[in-house]
């Protein structure tokens, strides 16, 4: 499942156990209060991995623009430096994205 999928269903999760959580106080039922926290917890945990993940992508994007860029300067190409700095902006806001 891609890092997008894995956010979403985080989020599911979260929001189910969040559901969870009040009906077990509301039922006074401290288990399944308790299960609704784990579950919340489990999200949240789920879409900081997936987050994680797409801030390493982001940096690796980063790095391979700053190479290709570096490249066309070198070669003379302002095509190929362009297309790298612009895989390094790209990379960037990936990574601002995902905080």
């Amino acid at each position: 499942m891609s890092a997008s999928g894995q956010r979403a269903k985080g989020v599911a999760e979260e929001v189910s156990g969040k559901i969870k959580k009040v009906a077990g106080k509301v039922l006074d039922n401290e288990q399944l209060e308790a299960e609704g926290r784990a579950q919340e917890l489990k999200g949240e945990a789920r879409q900081e991995a997936a987050k994680g993940v797409e801030r390493a992508k982001g940096t690796l994007e980063q790095a391979g623009g700053a190479v290709k860029a570096g490249v066309g300067r070198a070669v003379g190409n302002p095509s190929l430096e362009a297309d790298g700095e612009g895989d390094k902006l790209k990379g960037a806001a990936r990574k601002d994205f995902n905080r």
